[in-house]
């Protein structure tokens, strides 16, 4: 039975596995490679915020650490892009739990916790600025290798099945979560702290594992953007872009669900290809956009697109079961 539980992705990912064979256009591709990126991205902000309740705005910490991680052991160490990336997923999960150890030992939250994610954030952006090993302000280029034993690929197919794998992988980390008791502590603690601790939960405990699986998911991303575009600097790994469209993919598509960073992030960047289209590429334009659809979705959709969706369901559940108890009643009489 629990099986089950995991058959919506495994259809989802086999659909999405065989877009490749008929979209044949590199814009296309490219897409679909980015959506998919930011559902990863904004996957791990859902662990942390849309289940644990901790609202992170610097999530770009984590993607930046990811990044220059691999790219640094490759360039500098030699060491090989498969295992550069494990060890920098290791690393985005130990910034995590260094932030969170920092974070909840003093029982930040709300928007303490937010505004200390964003600073660290800038702080990181700042080491990146001024350090010779990331390339400084300059940036750090990764040499063009294009073999799959050096996680790089001749066409756009390779990297997109690379990031579905990846995303796939968020999407059932997500859903064990969401069926263990880690997860159900994480969603006692985001409806109420202190009455979570009261029925002897270690919320501190609880928090670090969410905020360190939140960062090393969040490092996957950061991996994979440095192997697309083999360069990064400290405004592109660490630009509070990144922040923002993590955690507004899961406000859109719907915090604490499997599915919702996912269904966001094709909304949001179908809402910004065709915005971009109307209006060029107009500097700030994005974020102006992200805003707005922030401000739109916590006002008029808080449980975002799939808690609209079920809303809409009972609805319809209700009508069908007013219209059978009057057919009932019809018959009776």
């Amino acid at each position: 039975m629990r099986a089950q539980r995991y058959l919506p992705i495994a259809l989802v990912t086999g659909g999405l596995a065989l877009l490749p064979l008929v979209v044949t256009s590199n814009f296309l591709l490219n897409f679909l490679i980015l959506t998919l990126l930011f559902a990863l991205l904004g996957q791990a902000w859902n662990i942390l915020g849309g289940f644990a309740g901790q609202f992170s705005f610097g999530h770009a910490v984590f993607f930046g650490s990811g990044a220059y991680a691999t790219a640094t052991l490759q360039i500098h160490l030699g060491v090989n892009p498969w295992v550069a990336m494990v060890l920098a997923l290791a690393v985005g999960g130990l910034v995590g739990a260094m932030i969170g150890a920092l974070s909840f030992r003093f029982r930040l939250r709300g928007s303490y916790f937010a505004l200390i994610t964003l600073a660290f954030a800038e702080v990181f952006r700042i080491i990146a600025h001024t350090a010779d090993f990331t390339g400084g302000g300059s940036g750090i280029l990764i040499p063009l290798d294009l073999r799959p034993a050096n996680l790089q690929f001749e066409d756009k197919a390779g990297f997109y099945y690379l990031v579905l794998a990846l995303t796939a992988g968020s999407l059932v980390i997500t859903r064990a979560l969401q069926d263990s008791r880690l997860g159900a502590w994480m969603l006692a603690i985001r409806e109420n702290e202190d009455s979570a601790r009261a029925l002897g939960i270690d919320s501190f405990r609880v928090k670090l594992v969410a905020i360190t699986l939140s960062g090393a998911m969040a490092a996957a991303a950061g991996v994979f953007y440095a192997q697309y575009f083999l360069y990064l600097d400290p405004g592109i790994a660490y630009g509070v872009g990144y922040s923002v469209e993590a955690l507004l993919v899961p406000i859109i598509g719907g915090m604490g669900t499997v599915f919702g960073p996912l269904i966001g992030s094709f909304v949001l960047h179908g809402v910004d290809e065709a915005t971009r289209g109307l209006t060029g590429d107009a500097p700030g334009l994005n974020l102006a956009l992200y805003g707005a659809l922030l401000i739109v979705m916590l006002r008029f959709l808080p449980a975002g697109l799939m808690g609209l969706a079920a809303q809409v369901k009972g609805i319809g559940h209700q009508r069908r079961t007013r219209q059978a108890h009057r057919l009932k009643e019809a018959g009776d009489a």
